[in-house]
């Protein structure tokens, strides 16, 4: 099974349950700038237990493992399950939205997009900007740290600088976000450096 396939299972799923959801991480990172290989889909997404015991029993019968329990636990402390293909080794992690307002803001603003082929929603450019910013300082990730470079670099001119400055004073990532505009090379619309 291809990424592609994959990822086409699994939003026809959330569709199908009505849930809504966005995508997000990785894939959506490249979506707009930072093409890597990944073997997992990052998806946030917002329901209640009925809507995880349909998700969950929907997942399996599509041949996905899946843990009712952690998908429980996940919905409680607004955290994460993940459900995995046995035969292709792809992974999803499904994470509740959490309540507090950046979340709530980032995922008023999904849209939807083609990715891979497919139409799903798909977090803005700035969220999962500040998304990786943010798991960049909680994991100390190097590779969060080089997606946020990227983003800089390849999609300087299609963000929303003003609401990203917001995002980064309120949830206190100034420090990480100073250091990482200055590592990234601005770029013209062309691609071009401005070396």
């Amino acid at each position: 099974m291809t990424l592609s396939a994959f990822l086409h299972r699994v939003v026809d799923i959330l569709d199908d349950c009505q849930i809504p959801y966005m995508l997000t991480g990785s894939l959506a990172a490249a979506y707009y700038a930072t093409p890597r290989a990944t073997k997992d889909i990052d998806i946030v997404f917002e329901t209640d237990e009925a809507g995880i015991d349909r998700l969950v029993g929907r997942l399996r019968e599509a041949g996905l493992y899946v843990d009712r329990g952690a998908a429980i636990e996940a919905l409680r402390s607004h955290g994460q399950f993940n459900a995995i293909d046995p035969l292709s080794g792809w992974k999803v992690d499904l994470i509740v939205r959490k309540e507090r307002a950046f979340s709530q803001t980032e995922f008023g603003r999904r849209s939807h997009a083609t990715i891979l082929g497919i139409d799903a929603s798909l977090a803005s450019l700035e969220d999962v900007l500040i998304s990786k910013l943010e798991w960049s300082i909680l994991g100390d990730s190097e590779l969060q740290r080089r997606d946020v470079t990227e983003l800089l670099e390849r999609a300087w001119h299609g963000i929303d600088l003003e609401y990203v400055e917001g995002w980064v004073s309120e949830l206190g990532l100034r420090p990480a976000w100073e250091a990482l505009r200055e590592r990234a090379v601005e770029r013209p619309p062309n691609g071009r450096s401005t070396d």
